[in-house]
């Protein structure tokens, strides 16, 4: 008689535990997701803002030849924020133009397809 609240018990803190590791992976899945989203959207602003017609990056069909070959160059997201931001080096700012997210998008997109 003593074991069915003890196999209870254990039961409820089995349950508990399984419960507590479901949701990490629907917060991987939504991360995921969110950072394909942002890469699409940066290949789509990288395209439409005129960025292809200065830099050379494969992914993007682009052979531009003013600014770095970016799959040489593969810059890091912070990289490609500061610059985008601020211009510099004969390329303009676009902190008047994009958005702190958009630009964040740009970078993520650059940054996860330069040299591949």
């Amino acid at each position: 008689m003593r074991r069915a609240p003890l196999v209870a018990a254990a039961g409820a803190v089995a349950l508990a535990v399984a419960g507590c590791g479901g949701g990490g992976s629907s917060t991987r899945t939504s991360t995921a997701t969110t950072t394909s989203s942002a890469v699409a959207t940066g290949k789509q602003l990288f395209t439409s803002v005129g960025c292809s017609s200065c830099h050379t990056l494969a992914d993007a069909g682009a052979k531009g030849q003013v600014g770095p070959n970016l799959d040489t160059l593969r810059p890091s997201d912070a990289a490609v924020v500061r610059q985008v931001t601020h211009g510099g080096g004969g390329m303009p700012a676009f902190d008047d133009q994009l958005s702190a997210q958009q630009i964040q998008a740009v970078a993520r997109y650059v940054s996860s397809v330069a040299g591949h």
